[in-house]
């Protein structure tokens, strides 16, 4: 199965881990670099975030809506997503705005949609229960 891995930006580290994983299963696994590229020019994860702490500037914007063009055709080429929701924020199982963005992008596009841990309790937790993801409860065997 092609599964495009969905997270926040801070969980890098287990989007690899988690790739791993599911590659040894056989699985063709897509995940966003850390090199992102912005006006033909790369950003670090660690300016990245560095600039995301600053106020709102053109540049970023253009590397958000970089980064999310990229990850809409990672998912338009898979079968499925898979969302690692860890907890973030003081948020047990954090989903942010990105985040729901693409499983609302899989659903139109008739994905999978499956989730690492349950679906946290926000105030969009409905509209996530609508697009009937599949909770693995921190199993992936379950994909």
């Amino acid at each position: 199965m092609k599964i495009t891995i969905c997270s926040s930006a801070v969980f890098t580290k287990e989007c690899y881990e988690i790739k791993k994983k599911l590659e040894r299963k056989n699985h063709l696994v897509f995940i966003w670099s850390p090199e992102i590229g912005v006006n033909g020019n790369t950003v670090s994860m660690e300016d990245f975030h560095a600039m995301r702490k600053n106020n709102l500037t053109e540049d970023l914007l253009k590397l958000k809506k970089s980064l999310i063009d990229e990850h809409i055709e990672r998912i338009k080429n898979s079968d499925a997503v898979l969302v690692l929701n860890f907890d973030k924020n003081g948020i047990k199982n954090y989903i942010g705005g990105n985040t729901f963005l693409e499983i609302g992008f899989a659903y139109v596009l008739g994905k999978k949609i499956f989730l690492l841990n349950p679906i946290p309790d926000i105030n969009y937790k409905e509209e996530i229960e609508a697009m009937s993801p599949v909770v693995l409860d921190s199993d992936l065997s379950k994909i």
